[in-house]
Formats: structure tokens, sequence, C-alpha cells
């Protein structure tokens, strides 16, 4: 029993010295225990960070690029709409992609279709008056309808964008104004 004793004090003595032995060793112990009390600091908060509201659904109507250009997050209900192919979608749920200053920001309020088809990031690619896209590979513009889908399942389509002289859709409120999209209620839309 005293041999048992002696060889655990032993191996406790060594583990010790093999632990605060080197300055290495002890910069790691320092480095994972302040890890942990991040990890466990992080869960014992009680305080959740406040979320602002989300705007309500917007009602659905066609846009001039004027009119889109004023959803660009930076007004004062900061709302985000992004043309896709002649479609306008509400993204301000995404504004940590698409507002002001994020990744896709340059986007914001404008057609995207010309940048996303051309996986272009910068403000050279939009234009300021209608882009018909025309000009476009068959590439580009599978890529546009890929867009144009991912954004259909994401996020809400809120109408048309005009072209030049276009007369804007009257919208009722039980009319499904985009038959190419499927029904679907809220919950089943990905949240970003």
């Amino acid at each position: 029993m005293a041999e048992n004793s002696a060889s655990e004090a032993g191996f406790i003595s060594r583990v010790f010295s093999e632990l605060f032995g080197s300055p290495l060793n002890v910069g790691l112990l320092c480095i994972c225990a302040f890890l942990l009390y991040k990890i466990f600091k992080g869960r014992g908060s009680s305080d959740p960070i406040p979320k602002k509201p989300e705007l309500p659904k917007m009602k659905k109507r066609d846009f001039t690029l004027e009119q889109l250009r004023e959803f660009d997050g930076k007004g004062p209900e900061g709302r985000i709409l992004i043309a896709v192919n002649g479609k306008v979608f509400d993204v301000t749920r995404g504004k940590r992609f698409y507002g002001p200053g994020s990744p896709y920001g340059v986007f914001a309020g404008r057609d995207a279709s010309r940048g996303l088809a051309t996986f272009s990031l910068t403000e050279d690619v939009l234009k300021d008056e209608y882009d018909d896209l025309s000009d476009l590979t068959s590439m580009q513009m599978e890529s546009v309808r890929e867009w144009e889908m991912q954004f259909t399942e994401k996020y809400d389509y809120v109408g048309q964008l005009l072209k030049p002289g276009e007369v804007p859709h009257d919208y009722t409120d039980t009319e499904d104004e985009n038959p190419e999209k499927s029904e679907k209620s809220e919950a089943e839309k990905k949240t970003d």
C-alpha cells in the first residue's frame, strides 16, 4: 500500500514537472485555460443580444431603376432590394451579405444580374440604365438563372424591374404574382 501511494506521488510529481517545466508548456496551458474560460463564460451569459425587429413584408409592386436605388439599406427603414433577371427580391434579412459595407453590398438597390453573371463585385459592371443582358454568353445567362432560382428560394419576391416605358402591373393581395415560384410558407424559407 505504501508502495502504491509512493508511486502515485512520483507519477503526479512527474506530470507537474512535465507540464510546468517548459515555458512553452506553461504558455499552452494558459491559452487552454483562457479558451475554456471564454467558452464557459459565453454559455452562462443570460443577456441575449437584442435583435432588430423584422420589417413587415413588402407589398408587391414593380420598380424602375430609380425606385430600386432607394432600397440600398441606407434609408431610415434599412430595407434592401436587389433585382436579378428582371425580378426584384427583398434581401433585407440577408443584410450581412447585401447591406452597406458587406461583401455583396455593391448590389443593394441595383440590378445585380450582370455582376452575378460575370462574378464581378465592382460597380463598373452595374449599369445606370436598364440592362437587357443581350450581350451575355449562354453560360453567363445560365449563371443568372441559377442566381435567380437561389434568390427565389431564399428571399421574398416583391415585383418586377420595369423596362423603360413599361407600365407597372397592378397587384392584388390574393393574386400569385410570381407563377414560377412555388407556394412556400415563411417557415420553409431559409434564413441567413
